[in-house]
């Protein structure tokens, strides 16, 4: 089959597309005809693009961990998907993706592809929708009449977190650069904080959960911002001031089932709407990398 791969650190430009063999099922895996796959810009620099989780070199790699595409084979042992089944969801971050032809994972970090999706969308929505539902539930503790800031709403993570939410029934406000705000009030922000002009610490009142998915000095700044019994929720490193009277966290997102089950249900009833600001062919995953490295508003995702 053809892959994409890197068989060394240094960036984007290392990724070459070659013939490699094809993937074997482990038990309790499927392998899936990867119609769609979504990258992330700094994958290339996470541990298990390079190592197993035994710490050992598993160079050349494959990137792009959503997936969207059919079941072309399920292992013996494995329940739940039958061959045909359209599937989208994560793979496991110490193994190869799925910007190739075919890729093996784990069923259990799967499920039924949204059938108003196409193939493009479905792979916008697994890591940076998990992630948006684990930062604003799992770890912030959103509830309705609450108010949340949600950094970075122009990225593929913050068009998803706006979006729920606005649906849990909190007061959401945007911020990210100018360019973002047109689709952070169509998603659903009360308000848009551009950071390319304003002071987030001089345009934003007392809030109960910042989402963070920028970092940095912005990071910083948004500890001050948290109310008593509120919380600083971070996907970029662990905040390094902690909200007074307040807590502050740091996650990796984590596959599961459930939850994307969740995401598809309400991506199908039309609620949810995942935005692909740019697809380009497997062939050419050099420039995919390096359009969302320059901010490509949105998910990127490699059309196989």
């Amino acid at each position: 089959m053809r892959a994409v791969r890197i068989h060394e650190r240094g960036g984007g430009d290392g990724l070459v597309v070659e013939d490699v063999p094809l993937p074997q099922a482990a038990t309790g895996d499927v392998v899936v005809r990867v119609r769609a796959a979504g990258i992330v810009p700094d994958e290339l620099d996470w541990p298990g693009t390079w190592v197993d989780r035994a710490g050992r070199d598993r160079t050349p790699s494959i990137p792009a961990h959503d997936v969207a595409g059919e079941v072309a084979e399920v292992r013996y042992g494995t329940s739940g998907f039958a061959v045909g089944d359209r599937v989208f969801g994560l793979t496991d971050w110490h193994r190869d993706g799925a910007a190739a032809e075919y890729v093996a994972v784990e069923a259990r970090n799967l499920a039924p592809m949204p059938s108003s999706l196409s193939f493009t969308d479905a792979a916008a929505l697994p890591l940076s929708g998990l992630t948006a539902w684990q930062g604003l539930f799992v770890h912030g503790g959103l509830e309705a009449g609450q108010t949340v800031v949600v950094h970075g709403a122009g990225g593929g993570t913050g068009v998803l977190a706006v979006q729920l939410a606005r649906q849990a029934g909190a007061h959401v406000i945007a911020t990210g650069r100018g360019r973002a705000a047109d689709l952070a009030t169509k998603m659903g922000a009360h308000g848009f904080v551009d950071l390319e002009k304003q002071s987030f610490a001089e345009a934003v009142g007392p809030v109960d959960l910042v989402f963070d998915t920028i970092g940095g000095d912005l990071l910083v700044e948004s500890a001050g911002k948290v109310k008593a019994g509120g919380a600083l929720v971070s996907i970029t490193a662990p905040p390094p001031v902690r909200p007074e009277g307040g807590r502050a966290a740091f996650f990796i997102v984590e596959p599961n089932r459930d939850q994307l089950a969740e995401l598809a249900g309400r991506a199908e009833s039309g609620e949810l709407r995942p935005h692909v600001g740019a697809v380009y062919p497997l062939a050419e995953a050099r420039e995919a990398f390096r359009a969302k490295s320059e901010g490509v508003p949105g998910k990127v995702v490699l059309r196989v």
